[in-house]
């Protein structure tokens, strides 16, 4: 079989593998705050995560083409396929030692920054298509400002309505209305995550000489819909706990603050048919809600944490790359 075709097809395992990963590492994203409010018990929240994943996987393409062409050409990449599968072990890798520690990183940061990585090793800092990548890069480092700004103003906004109800009451509605939210939410991560691993698996067509547009095939969408419904399924406990309680306490009507702010701005971006930060945007308007509620309530130390974590993600995972594909070209 011609060595490019296995290059190919290994692209396509492990961007659905990462597709996979992606889904049980970022499942907290979306339910966290309705599992830690109690408002859906853990299984019941990561199917719902997982259906509505899968439905936003399915239903827009824009976020897969920025992928596809943005970061570097995939008409004038040389070795694509093996740029390609060396970013893609690199974003693994990366994922799967932060899941395991219960760190919620951005798999964004970390597929973003191996290409960029992988695609620099082969063919020099030329390669990058630097209007783009930098419009990506903006948006991944906007993206969690707005969300902090936004869950401090929708909180302030919320407290100031419910300032004169009883709270145990407006409580409980809100908790029954978490569940709606959670599934907007999740919808939207769909729309945003599940594309990037549709677009790495378009460009390493178009390196493989086996597609001439940047179109997004429907078996390519159907595929990386199905790999991040099934990971979503699986669950990312360990992440859950970190985002859903260890930022802060969080109560109904902070669950909902953050649930909206957050789902707006995700797929505001997907409109835009930007690649942001689905972990970043949920976690900012965690904190930018706890703000509103009290300084002293967020935790800020482990907020520090997350923060370091969204730093180093990229230019680590670009290293990474880097090296994958320096051994990779030297044995294969």
């Amino acid at each position: 079989m011609d060595t490019i075709l296995i290059l190919t097809i290994l692209v396509v395992v492990f961007a659905l593998a990462f597709d996979f990963i992606n889904g049980f590492h970022d499942t907290a994203n979306a339910i966290a705050t309705s599992v830690s409010t109690r408002a859906l018990k853990p299984r019941t929240a990561i199917m719902l995560a997982a259906t509505m994943n899968f439905v936003g996987a399915l239903t827009f393409t824009g976020v897969a083409k920025t992928i596809t062409k943005d970061i570097v050409d995939p008409f004038l990449l040389e070795n694509g396929s093996l740029v390609i599968l060396a970013a893609l072990v690199s974003a693994i890798t990366w994922n799967l030692v932060t899941w395991y520690f219960g760190i919620p990183s951005s798999s964004s940061h970390a597929l973003i920054g191996s290409i960029a990585g992988s695609a620099i090793a082969a063919a020099g800092f030329g390669i990058l298509n630097y209007s783009g990548f930098i419009k990506i890069i903006q948006a991944l480092l906007l993206s969690p400002i707005i969300a902090l700004v936004g869950g401090f103003i929708v909180m302030t906004i919320l407290r100031t309505v419910l300032k004169n109800r009883n709270l145990f009451k407006a409580n409980r509605r809100i908790r029954y209305m978490q569940i709606g939210t959670a599934a907007i939410q999740s919808f939207t991560h769909g729309t945003n995550d599940a594309q990037k691993a549709m677009g790495i698996i378009t460009m390493a067509l178009i390196a493989a000489e086996l597609q001439t547009t940047d179109d997004i095939q429907l078996w390519v969408r159907i595929a990386a819909a199905t790999a991040m419904g099934i990971g979503t399924s699986i669950g990312g406990y360990k992440i859950i706990k970190t985002v859903g309680g260890k930022i802060m306490k969080i109560r109904p009507i902070h669950g909902i603050a953050s649930d909206l702010n957050s789902a707006v701005i995700i797929f505001g971006a997907t409109l835009l048919h930007l690649p942001v930060s689905t972990t970043h945007v949920i976690s900012s308007s965690i904190m930018g809600v706890g703000s509103a509620q009290r300084l002293k309530g967020v935790k800020w130390g482990v907020a520090q944490k997350i923060v370091l974590t969204w730093i180093i993600t990229m230019p680590i995972s670009a290293l990474m790359a880097a090296v994958v594909y320096k051994l990779f070209a030297l044995f294969l």
